[in-house]
């Protein structure tokens, strides 16, 4: 598939509706409100960026968040209307830019262990398994294991 033409737009407080909001679609079974994005993403330590489309509507969202020299990717979404295009991996590779930014030298992420797309795009962008924490998100039909992945960014 062609990756959709998106712009990517840092988000500061006055967005936290618009990442909130993105981020209710993609997990309603978590969603966070607006204080707690606006809390997570404040500089110095957090960002998050936006993804528009042609007619600058948001189809995603990545915030993260560093500490020292870890960084870690607190949430990623796509609109379903948008997933499977490239937008993920645009989202991914601005959370890395912006880490890297804020001086850290790896970036973490959990991703659920049934969550094949996800795992299959971080692989391709250089993550790689370091854990699993048994129980980790809730399903309607019980919880499933997260897997944390790394990101080394200073080239290791």
């Amino acid at each position: 598939m062609t990756a959709p033409a998106v712009r990517l737009h840092p988000a500061g407080p006055l967005e936290s509706a618009v990442v909130a909001a993105l981020q209710h679609v993609c997990f309603p079974e978590d969603p966070w409100d607006e204080a707690s994005v606006a809390t997570l993403t404040a500089p110095p330590a957090g960002f998050a960026v936006i993804a528009l489309d042609m007619q600058d509507q948001p189809v995603g969202f990545v915030m993260a968040r560093v500490a020292a020299e870890d960084a870690e990717i607190l949430a990623i979404g796509v609109l379903p209307q948008a997933r499977r295009g490239g937008v993920g991996r645009q989202l991914v590779e601005a959370a890395v830019a912006g880490s890297r930014d804020l001086g850290a030298t790896a970036l973490f992420l959990e991703v659920a262990e049934d969550n094949q797309a996800a795992w299959t795009l971080y692989k391709a962008c250089g993550f790689f398994s370091v854990g699993r924490r048994p129980g980790y998100y809730k399903r309607p039909d019980g919880r499933v294991a997260a897997l944390v992945l790394r990101r080394n960014l200073d080239g290791a």
